[in-house]
């Protein structure tokens, strides 16, 4: 079955605690401290895979958790790391944060990866904090928690060409013909549901991959008839072929179609509008296709080529494949997404500032991803860490901005699921 959506949640691995721990050899009365750190947790990579074609393993499973590393030890002996647990998705697959709607990534080549939440640094042992102010430091970090979000992946297919047109105009009879895909064929609207993916193979040439866009209505772009379901799914596309009823045996008329399809297309995506186009003249079997390819050769001849086919009888499909092949090498691949790529920079972008307060029901809120970091990698029941998290408030500059937004001795501080009592 074929899935081209997919909301997932996934969460890396949180990075092993540090340890305290002091030397302990004979003749060393005074033995210093010796505390490892802890590994880095494992991180969940989305790794392209050019034989998958569909997202359906998603249905199934939506909830992803890399390993986490392991503690830190005595005698300075640090954790291990967790194991990064690497997702197959097919090429094609766009991310995007579910929450936030911000681009992460794109999957356009077999192998490459794109990390989606990473693993937490493991916390350091008090070796690491040794100093000459503070020689015995009884004190180490937590594991950093690993980053946790929904995702979504939405699949563009990857193809040379694509076949679009009305319901009905027989572009499923003709990917059948050129190629291995078996696609339902029968005659009525809308057979084709989801795209079909073939290879057609040129003696003696080469070979490139042939989408069959299910059947576009008016109103496409506006999501009318699962438009934007398919519309998608042409972006990708470096050359369309247009496929026409010409022997107009659904009563529409074939030069209408004509314009009504570019229309959706050009409404949907201005680039669309651009792509390369041919026209695929179909049911050249039938009466009263000979009259029509006169009147559209007539009106469209001089800007597009027209190529007269039947794919009922498999006549003039060998030339338009071949021209088509001549086309495809001779486009350039172009960047694609140039827009997304520029955001997916911008999410990376460090914060400005490192919090912010809110004062919510009696209580001062600070939010912020650096400080929460803090909190969460501090050893709470620790006085010497308590009082280095302190020192750390002083430093970002906390406690004067607390004391500006009116903060009295007594109120109470939240910072992520710990609460303070303030004191001055």
């Amino acid at each position: 079955m074929f899935y081209d959506k997919a909301r997932v949640f996934v969460r890396g691995g949180n990075g092993g605690n540090g340890v305290v721990a002091f030397r302990r050899e004979k003749y060393v009365p005074r033995g210093g401290p010796s505390g490892g750190d802890g590994g880095r947790g494992g991180s969940v990579i989305l790794k392209g895979d050019e034989g998958l074609r569909t997202l359906i393993d998603f249905k199934y499973r939506r909830h992803y958790r890399a390993d986490r590393g392991t503690h830190g030890e005595g005698s300075k002996r640090h954790g291990k790391n967790g194991e990064d647990l690497v997702i197959r998705v097919p090429v094609g697959t766009v991310i995007r944060d579910a929450e936030t709607g911000a681009f992460i990534g794109d999957i356009t080549r077999h192998g490459q990866e794109i990390c989606v939440a990473r693993g937490g640094r493991g916390g350091r042992g008090n070796a690491s904090f040794a100093s000459s102010q503070n020689r015995v430091p009884n004190f180490a970090e937590k594991g950093e928690p690993g980053e946790e979000r929904e995702i979504e992946m939405e699949l563009k297919l990857l193809a040379d060409v694509g076949l679009v047109g009305f319901p009905n105009v027989g572009k499923s009879t003709i990917i059948s013909r050129v190629s291995a895909a078996k696609p339902k064929i029968e005659n009525y609207h809308f057979t084709t549901l989801v795209p079909n993916l073939g290879t057609v193979y040129l003696p003696d040439e080469g070979s490139f991959v042939m989408a069959d866009i299910p059947g576009l209505i008016e109103g496409a772009h506006l999501g009318q008839g699962l438009g934007h379901e398919f519309l998608r799914h042409v972006e990708r596309t470096r050359l369309i072929i247009h496929v026409l009823d010409i022997a107009q045996s659904e009563g529409r008329d074939a030069l209408e179609d004509f314009e009504k399809i570019n229309y959706e297309l050009s409404e949907y995506s201005e680039e669309l509008s651009r792509r390369k186009q041919i026209i695929a003249a179909n049911k050249m079997d039938l009466t009263g296709a000979e009259e029509n390819l006169a009147r559209l050769q007539a009106k469209l001849g001089d800007k597009y080529e027209i190529f007269p086919v039947s794919a009922a009888t498999g006549m003039g499909l060998d030339a338009l494949m071949l021209r088509a092949w001549e086309i495809i090498k001779e486009l350039e691949a172009e960047p694609l997404e140039e827009q997304e790529v520029q955001e997916r920079v911008l999410i990376k972008h460090r914060e400005r500032t490192p919090f912010v307060i809110d004062y919510q029901d009696g209580v001062y809120v600070v939010t912020g991803k650096e400080i929460e970091k803090h909190i969460a990698m501090t050893d709470l029941e620790n006085e010497d860490a308590l009082r280095r998290l302190q020192r750390i408030f002083v430093v970002i500059g906390l406690e004067d901005a607390l004391r500006e937004k009116g903060v009295q001795s007594g109120d109470t501080v939240r910072i992520g699921a710990v609460e303070f009592e303030f004191r001055d």
